[in-house]
């Protein structure tokens, strides 16, 4: 879950839910967070459930996971099967002389 975050990064957050919430408040406010979490996993799953006994027994190996547009990006980034594209060409050919107008194409307007 704490992919990202390292042991200091977690200390950091919590000395500023104890000055934020105060040491009365911030163990009630973990646990509704806790309890908010479930409630949001809980209906994810549900929902998950629920798109994959509406689309019938044909989509039934559907990895509703391999759609999360995080392992997308990923995919694309790292596919090694994909030819590198071209550079594109750089703009020192292109810049204009101090008081020189741009050309204008009518039919690009």
């Amino acid at each position: 879950m704490f992919h990202n975050l390292g042991w200091s990064e977690l200390v950091v957050l919590g000395v500023l839910g104890l000055l934020i919430f105060g040491p009365e408040r911030l163990p009630r406010v973990a646990s509704d967070a806790v309890r908010m979490l479930r409630e949001l996993r809980t209906m994810a799953r549900g929902a998950a459930a629920d798109l994959k006994a509406e689309l019938g027994p044909e989509m039934a190996d559907l990895d509703l996971a391999s759609l999360h547009p995080r392992r997308i990006v990923g995919s694309i980034l790292t596919d090694d099967d994909q030819p590198v594209p071209a550079p594109l060409p750089t703009a020192a050919a292109a810049v204009l002389a101090p008081g020189e107008t741009p050309p204008y194409d009518l039919d690009a307007t």
